[in-house]
């Protein structure tokens, strides 16, 4: 393991925006969206006693925990995270269930070394697309995986979580927003990814974690400006342009809805490669 991994990451201004982010979301466990994704990510990953794991984005905990219980006393599972309230979340978790087999680490994904060969499984539950190179990423993570071993990550459908409807009213005021989906956003995409870095015996999975909300939960699923990409053009736009932008989302919002409410399409992919 790098030395590095143990000293506190320094953040670009995009990275401490995502941190940010995360680090308000401490209800994350009261999420059943957050723990139905994790319990079914661990269900579909081949997990065995003794392995030793790596999860990259580790939150709360919520894939870790369960992991740790799969690897047992003989394996262990290292969480990393730049979110520094989550890990603290997590390390009460593990303290209060008297968990021996994890350890936690504030680090960098887009920044963290380890040795060649060194873990049975890399996991990555809901935050890939956060990170900036994502190519560069994957390359790591064939590094650091031993041969036989895997990598498993969920990404989000290009047009989930209302992302057309936030591109049309942002593009109403000539506001071109990035897609942070998009580069993993269809089975296609996951597939050549993971081909790109080496993974074989790729399997992508496609899991439907939406529901129907009521019309003002709908409207408040407007994320303007916590939208996370590296120089969010929202970010730098005056308060009116903004309470503008969000007036269109909401008569989109209202367009779309029928008697059972607004559909809210959490379209996801759980893909799987091997390394030979």
């Amino acid at each position: 393991m790098s030395d590095n991994l143990h000293n506190q990451p320094v953040l670009n201004e995009y990275k401490q925006q995502v941190a940010d982010y995360f680090n308000s979301r401490t209800n994350y466990d009261d999420s059943n969206l957050a723990q139905k994704r994790a319990r079914h990510f661990v269900e579909a990953v081949p997990i065995q006693k003794g392995q030793t794991i790596l999860d990259v984005a580790v939150g709360t905990g919520l894939v870790a925990i369960s992991v740790a219980e799969l690897v047992g006393n003989d394996g262990k599972v290292i969480g990393i995270d730049i979110a520094n309230n989550l890990l603290n979340i997590a390390r009460g978790k593990i303290e209060e269930l008297g968990i021996k087999n994890i350890e936690l680490i504030e680090a960098d994904a887009d920044d963290i070394d380890f040795s060649e060969n060194s873990f049975d499984a890399i996991l990555c539950c809901s935050a890939i697309m956060c990170f900036r190179d994502i190519h560069n990423v994957l390359r790591n993570w064939y590094r650091f995986v031993k041969p036989g071993g895997l990598v498993a990550f969920n990404s989000y459908h290009e047009q989930s979580l209302m992302a057309p409807t936030i591109f049309a009213a942002c593009a109403k005021y000539g506001i071109s927003l990035p897609n942070i989906h998009a580069p993993l956003g269809t089975v296609q995409k996951c597939e050549n990814m993971l081909k790109e870095a080496g993974f074989q015996n790729i399997d992508v999975k496609t899991e439907q974690f939406g529901k129907c909300l009521t019309l003002n939960d709908a409207r408040n699923t407007w994320n303007g400006k916590t939208w996370l990409y590296p120089d969010n053009p929202l970010l730098k736009l005056p308060t009116s342009t903004i309470e503008q932008i969000k007036a269109e989302y909401d008569t989109q919002i209202e367009a779309l809805a029928t008697e059972k409410g607004v559909w809210w399409d959490i379209t996801t992919f759980l893909a799987i490669g091997h390394k030979a």
